[in-house]
């Protein structure tokens, strides 16, 4: 069983920064993609980032250029930097483990997902 959790969000003003983290537990960590995604209320869950067993990466247009999705294959753990946040930022953000070594925008590519952790971005 894979479990992940999601740490590191909180509320910041405008133009801040946060570094989430997500530890995953179970084993060949390093063969499976990972995304990140974030759902705000009264919307879908919406792809945010995406790193593959081989570290490429890729990134949801509106967050292209202030956020960085990382892995540390040996801790176990993927990261999301954010940078130059904004209001429309917040959400609940979740990690979630891809079915295979390359990452997908939908949520149907990834078969794990953790809580979540909350974003608030004030203006």
């Amino acid at each position: 069983q894979v479990q992940l959790v999601e740490s590191g969000g909180g509320l910041v003003q405008a133009g801040g920064s946060l570094r989430l983290s997500c530890a995953a537990s179970g084993r060949a960590f390093g063969a499976y993609a990972m995304g990140w995604f974030r759902q705000a209320p009264g919307k879908e869950r919406e792809y945010v980032a995406g790193i593959s067993w081989t570290h490429s990466t890729g990134y949801a247009d509106s967050v292209k250029g202030r956020f960085t999705i990382s892995r540390d294959d040996a801790k176990n753990t993927v990261y999301l930097q954010m940078n130059s946040l904004k209001p429309e930022d917040t959400a609940v953000y979740y990690c979630a483990r891809a079915l295979g070594g390359v990452y997908s925008d939908a949520p149907s590519g990834y078969d794990y997902w953790g809580q979540g952790t909350q974003v608030t971005v004030s203006s």
